[in-house]
This record gives structure tokens, C-alpha cells and sequence, in this order.
């Protein structure tokens, strides 16, 4: 995924005539696409981690709304990102953890239940979370339109989610086909989100582009290394220090791109951290899953 993530970008940018015929506003349905996909393949018994290991998933999911937004507003301010950009880091910030994350934890033989139960739980608090932590860090910068991203992430996120789980669980038989290609509809949503933003913004991504791409990697980088440190201080089981590590430093940048065009509709530059997170975030992780199976003590738990 990485590979074709990279590639779709870097066609966006230096031949962003290719895909300008990706509209911006179908960003929210591609990304509802990725987000009942991700119900599809769920179960409630993922929730049952919150009473298996309800200490690991508080400090995972509390890390995860300090640690990254606290990071990318320090970031913004210490690179000097105009408005737009600081937005648009800032919301990649607040914003939970992304599905791709239980992926690399599962890879990485880190504890993938608590991946996915810290993942799950993080995606029910952020229609409240997001828009708060991004009004108090932006409020005397820009006007936070705190409805608008509330409702955002409800219609784009955790409806879609919703469904998905019920289907599954009334339907789960039938869906098995459907499943299998789950995979490829998710990539081909997220490529079609990049290649979106990317094309549209390509002379000012190309005008700014290092500042922002040092901004976005040293966010995640950051993040991973703030999370595995987090898994250190509390004493997790190196699966555990993984999955938190993992957790914390990769975002879902798809939603942060998406609430930049919904609810700062002006600063076209605020979808662009997030777009960028996406390229960085699935090359950090798969060189990241790397490292972290080759770590001492890795058995991959039961849970």
C-alpha cells in the first residue's frame, strides 16, 4: 500500500493534470466508503479489551488526544506554518488513530486486540474530542466552526462504522464476499483522496512542500516514540508498547483531510497536512512493523 500510495501522490503533484477530475467533495464519500468497510469487518466483542485491559486502553486512548495534538500545534509553531497549514497539522493532530494502524500492530506481532479496541473507542470519543481540542488550540487563530466538524464526524465516521457493524452482525453470512475486496476499496478510496487533494494544491504543496513534509514526519515520528515511551513509564509488555507506540503515531489523516474542506471551506492549504500524513504514515509504518519484529520478546499474544 505504501508503494502505491507514494505513487499516486507523487502523479498528483508533478502531473496534477491527471487528477483533477477527482472532485474535492467526493472526499467525504470515499472516506465513508473506508469507514464502513472498517464497521464491516468489526464485531462488538472488539469492545470487550475496555474490561480486559481497561488500563492499557485508558493511557492508549488518553496519549493519543494529548500527545498529538499538543505535538502538531508545537510543530506548526516551531516551522511558522501559515494559518492554513497550521489548521490543517493541527487537525491531523486531534483527530484518532487510523485503521491502518491495527494493521501495522498486527504486522509489527504487537497486541492487536488493543490496537483495535484503543482504535475503536478513540473513533466513539472524537466527534466531541476533535472539535474541542481543535477550538482551544486554534481559537485565537481562526474561527473553529465546532458544529460543523461535530456533525462531520458523526455523518462521515461513526454512521458509517454503525452501519457497518449491524450489517455484519445481522447479515455477517452474506457479507463474506464482500470482505474480500473490502482491501482494495479502501486503498482505491484513499489513493482517490490524495490523488484529490495533492492535484488541486500541487503549486503551493511544491511552493511549501519542505516545510510541511518536515513538519508531518516529524509528527509521526514523534508520536511513535512519545507512545513507546508511554508503554515504558506503565510497565506494558513490549506487544502492548507496540500497539500504543503504533496507536498514537499514526493518525486517521483521511478524516482530518476531510473536516479541513468541510469545516474550513477558505483555507484550501488545510487539507494538506493531512493528505501528506497518509503518503508518510503508511511508508513510517511498514519501515516501523519492520523494526519492531525484529525486537527482542515479540511473540505475538493470544489476545
Amino acid at each position: 500500500m505504501a508503494v502505491i500510495v507514494l505513487a499516486v501522490a507523487a502523479l498528483a503533484l508533478f502531473v496534477p493534470r491527471s487528477c483533477l477530475w477527482i472532485r474535492t467533495d467526493w472526499i467525504n464519500i470515499l472516506l465513508m466508503i473506508v469507514m464502513f468497510g472498517m464497521g464491516l469487518t468489526m464485531k462488538l466483542s472488539v469492545f470487550s479489551v475496555v474490561f480486559a485491559k481497561p488500563k492499557d486502553v485508558l493511557v492508549g486512548c488518553a496519549a493519543q488526544f494529548i500527545i498529538m495534538p499538543l505535538l502538531a500545534f508545537g510543530l506548526g509553531k516551531l516551522f511558522g506554518l501559515n494559518d492554513e497549514l497550521l489548521v490543517g497539522i493541527v487537525l491531523v493532530g486531534t483527530c484518532p488513530g487510523g485503521t491502518a494502524s491495527n494493521v501495522i500492530t498486527y504486522l509489527s506481532r504487537g497486541d492487536t486486540a488493543l490496537s483495535v479496541g484503543m482504535t475503536s473507542i478513540n473513533t466513539l470519543l472524537a466527534p466531541v474530542l476533535t472539535p474541542a481540542l481543535t477550538y482551544l488550540l486554534l481559537r485565537t487563530s481562526v474561527q473553529v466552526d465546532v458544529k460543523t466538524m461535530f456533525f462531520s464526524i458523526i455523518q462521515v465516521v461513526i454512521i458509517p462504522i454503525g452501519l457497518g457493524i449491524v450489517i455484519n452482525r445481522f447479515l455477517g453470512n452474506r457479507t463474506k464476499k464482500a470482505k474480500d475486496i473490502l482491501p482494495l476499496l479502501s486503498v482505491t478510496a484513499i489513493c482517490l483522496i490524495i490523488a484529490s487533494v495533492v492535484s488541486h494544491n500541487s503549486a503551493k504543496i511544491l511552493s511549501t512542500g519542505a516545510v510541511i513534509f518536515a513538519a508531518v514526519i516529524l509528527h509521526n515520528l514523534l508520536g511513535y516514540l512519545c507512545g513507546f515511551m508511554i508503554g515504558i513509564i506503565f510497565k506494558m509488555e513490549l506487544p502492548r508498547k507496540k500497539a500504543v507506540a503504533i496507536e498514537i503515531g499514526m493518525q486517521n489523516s483521511g478524516l482530518a483531510t476531510s473536516l479541513a474542506a468541510n469545516a474550513f471551506p477558505d483555507m484550501a492549504m488545510a487539507t494538506v497536512p493531512g493528505a501528506v500524513f497518509s503518503i508518510w504514515h503508511n511508508i513510517s509504518g511498514a519501515v516501523l512493523a519492520g523494526i519492531f519484529r525484529r525486537m527482542e520478546g515479540e511473540d505475538r499474544p493470544n489476545s
